[in-house]
């Protein structure tokens, strides 16, 4: 990466982390309000992604069932089976009235950008609210939220570092070829690293088993989150997401670990924990 781009990224993490930081911690609205941004925008960028292969999303609507999916997640007003049938009906009978190439593509992309980045963002929420109803009051839920914010930054950091220094040994060349082995152990040894870390700080409520299981989550299941929108976007024969967020790409590139390993956190919580 050209040292005008490290500085862009550098300069824009400083700029952003603090906000993101204090809506973590102050819950409500703040919280939603940065969850809502990352999952319209990602679902947004997603829908860029795949019409580079003839699909085209239903945005609008889309767009609006990801953000009932959060809403729901704030302040549950229906069951999420209900929303998935309502979803489903609403989104088949549009697209006979849509008229815009593929309507299975279209479905198919649809359908894929709500499961992945509508369900899963909304695990976010369950995860901020997972030692307490209120999500305004409760600072366990932001304690855990802010630890894994930073294991996912600092082993995307380390992974980074890490490959560039001693990257060797290819780790999936068909998706990304830059990516490496050394680099993947940097990344999960840093990112369960820094929840020990949080442990020592600030997760005492937590037990050392929850505390390893969670940075291995991360350090596993985060690198697969960003594998996997690498293969989209090497099937969509493009480098970013979008370059809406300077030196980082878009919002789908930023937070694709995140949107990974928050399901796999609150599953591992909710019947392990």
């Amino acid at each position: 990466m050209p040292t005008s781009e490290n500085l862009k990224r550098v300069v824009v993490s400083v700029a952003a982390i603090p906000f993101i930081l204090i809506a973590a911690y102050l819950g409500g609205y703040y919280f939603f309000s940065f969850v809502a941004l990352i999952s319209l925008m990602s679902f947004y960028e997603f829908s860029l992604l795949v019409k580079h292969k003839g699909a085209n999303v239903n945005l609008l609507l889309g767009g609006l069932i990801v953000l009932i999916l959060q809403l729901n997640q704030f302040k549950t007003f229906i069951d999420l089976f209900t929303i998935i049938l309502l979803s489903s009906l609403s989104l088949l009978t549009v697209e006979l009235f849509r008229n815009k190439g593929s309507g299975i593509f279209n479905l198919g992309s649809t359908f894929l950008g709500i499961f992945y980045i509508g369900i899963f963002s909304a695990a976010l929420i369950s995860l901020r609210v997972f030692y307490s109803s209120d999500i305004s009051v409760n600072n366990l839920g932001a304690y855990l939220i802010i630890s894994i914010l930073a294991s996912i930054w600092i082993g995307d950091s380390a992974a980074y570092y890490g490959g560039i220094t001693f990257g060797k040994h290819k780790l999936f060349p068909r998706v990304s070829p830059k990516k490496s082995w050394e680099g993947a152990i940097f990344g999960f040894i840093f990112s369960v690293g820094a929840l020990i870390l949080a442990k020592l700080i600030v997760l005492d409520f937590l037990s050392w088993m929850n505390v390893l299981a969670i940075g291995i989550i991360i350090g596993t299941i985060g690198q697969i989150g960003d594998l996997v929108e690498s293969l989209i976007k090497r099937d969509s024969e493009v480098k970013d997401s979008s370059s809406l967020i300077p030196g980082h790409g878009g919002f789908f590139d930023r937070f694709d670990s995140l949107l990974f390993s928050a399901p796999a956190i609150w599953i591992y919580l909710k019947y392990f924990g």
